[in-house]
């Protein structure tokens, strides 16, 4: 399995320090709904402290335009009845206006907001990171378009990762019991058919795949934990990777891992 690299260490170590000395690009975040918003901005208040970033919007719905302070990176948009984002010109305008997109989650399920979500990671043509239930909203809505686009960096964990490959009638079935070498296979063929790139953790590991490639790297050699993963800590670190070394997705989510 020539195509499975075992990592112990940063093979990309110069990534982690080649970030701009002045504050440098923009991401958009989508996320949250009426009942749910704090994650955001949590999350907002973390990459702007300990990055370059130059600017950072946050696409909420418009039900919490009274519930927050007036700021200049806050966008509320269009929201369904139940207070979470519906689809509209702007939402798709909003999917174009950064460098790089993070669809961070906590939209709450209803098929409105499944459409919207999708619709805008269909159109979005900048580099775009897609997590959490965000993962779960495409699996809902026809993921195939997006996973044909290369720019598209999916971080979900193995339950999803298994309906997600069942939603795009892919061939070959993940088992949430299968050996990491079965994973890893499956990953290799998967990401020779569609050109995304794809993280989730197995068997104590954490695996990057693209064009073919797997890396994986052991937990232990990493300063993440299994409840970090997905907290948005390894999230926040690839999209600034990522931001900052585009067009490299392999390297630089791998380097985002150590």
């Amino acid at each position: 399995m020539d195509y499975w690299q075992k990592f112990t260490k940063n093979p990309h170590e110069n990534l982690l320090w080649n970030l701009p000395e002045q504050k440098q690009g923009s991401v958009c975040l989508f996320g949250g709904n009426d009942k749910s918003f704090n994650n955001e901005i949590r999350f907002a208040e973390k990459i702007l402290g300990t990055s370059p970033l130059k600017e950072l919007k946050i696409v909420l719905p418009e039900t919490l335009k009274n519930k927050l302070p007036p700021m200049d990176n806050f966008l509320f948009l269009k929201a369904t009845d139940s207070g979470s984002l519906d689809a509209s010109d702007e939402l798709t305008a909003a999917a174009n206006m950064s460098d790089f997109n993070l669809f961070f989650g906590d939209f709450s399920k209803n098929s409105i907001t499944n459409r919207a979500i999708s619709g805008a990671c269909v159109s979005a043509e900048k580099p775009l990171l897609i997590t959490r239930d965000a993962v779960d909203l495409i699996v809902e809505s026809n993921p195939e378009k997006i996973l044909e686009k290369e720019s598209v960096i999916i971080l979900a964990s193995m339950a999803q990762l298994q309906k997600l490959l069942h939603a795009a009638l892919y061939p070959k079935m993940i088992l949430l019991s299968m050996p990491l070498m079965q994973i890893v296979e499956i990953l290799h063929k998967f990401t020779l058919s569609y050109p995304l790139t794809v993280v989730t953790f197995h068997g104590g590991n954490i695996i990057v795949a693209k064009d073919g490639i797997v890396n994986s790297v052991s937990l232990e050699q990493t300063s993440y934990s299994p409840l970090t993963l997905w907290t948005g800590d390894l999230a926040a670190k690839i999209t600034l990777l990522n931001l900052y070394n585009p067009n490299n997705y392999l390297a630089a989510t791998t380097a985002a891992l150590f």
